[in-house]
């Protein structure tokens, strides 16, 4: 009897806005209607809900961090954290930091370039850190710092950001507010692989940043810690469950030798007559 990993909530399904809906409020610096938050009221609010959950988050993210630093540098070499630039409010730029999800010096001979699926850069516990999206917790060091929120659009690398301003109108928009370690887009859509990936995850930016409100930060909130405690259990199931026929039989064809590698005659036998 084989057996099957227990159900996920589907966060696509959750009641969440999807659509920016942009007001005649000035024009950006490409001549489009410019995006600004509708409840700009909300926003100095905002910021002391980030340090509130902070003080909240502070002893369960410290210990969770601690036992990921540990298995990161038990299982692949190099430091357990790394730091990039990234691009904050309006365009400022401040370091991030993050948990090392890949191998060490991941970029060292492509330079900077999006993760594809299925990227043999990601180590096996990296896989898990993206799903969940526990690679980001140290990014509370960043919100402590004022430099990001909880809940915001994801902030872009430079070296992508001069591109994707150039190719998709209102990009800059998205950081009329601060960038977040979780937010609309992230949850909606997976990780960016191209500027057409990015250009779905700028319609929910664009949402967010319009529509930014307590009642949304706290369903975008809540929605993360139901993806995260998700991913966490399919995890943990994987890690102990049998495996099935399916993935035996797969793994036994990736074992067989290839009929290359066969001697045409049995070694240390002769044929002489």
């Amino acid at each position: 009897m084989s057996v099957e990993p227990s159900p996920r909530i589907n966060i696509q399904s959750a009641n969440l806005p999807a659509t920016a809906d942009v007001s005649n409020h000035g024009t950006s610096g490409t001549g489009e209607v410019e995006v600004i938050p509708r409840r700009s009221r909300y926003l100095p609010w905002k910021v002391l809900l980030d340090y509130v959950l902070l003080l909240v988050l502070l002893i369960p993210v410290s210990a969770t961090l601690l036992v990921f630093f540990v298995l990161v540098k038990l299982t692949s070499r190099g430091p357990a954290f790394y730091s990039q630039t990234r691009l904050g409010k309006n365009g400022k730029p401040f370091t991030l930091y993050k948990l090392r999800s890949m191998v060490n010096n991941a970029e060292a001979l492509t330079g900077p370039v999006w993760a594809k699926s299925n990227d043999d850069r990601i180590t096996p516990i990296g896989a898990f850190l993206r799903k969940s999206h526990v690679d980001e917790f140290p990014q509370l060091l960043n919100i402590f710092l004022g430099q990001m929120s909880l809940v915001g659009p994801r902030p872009e690398r430079p070296e992508f950001a001069a591109k994707l301003e150039w190719e998709l109108p209102n990009y800059s928009d998205r950081l009329n507010v601060k960038p977040g370690l979780t937010g609309l887009a992230q949850l909606r859509l997976p990780p960016d692989e191209s500027v057409d990936s990015v250009r779905k995850k700028l319609l929910l930016d664009l949402s967010y940043v319009r529509e930014v409100s307590l009642w949304l930060d706290v369903r975008l909130l809540f929605f993360t810690g139901v993806h995260m405690v998700g991913e966490l259990g399919t995890w943990c199931w994987n890690l102990v469950r049998l495996p099935s026929y399916q993935e035996v039989e797969k793994r036994s064809e990736k074992e067989k030798p290839q009929q290359d590698d066969i001697p045409s005659e049995p070694i240390g036998i002769s044929h002489e007559p």
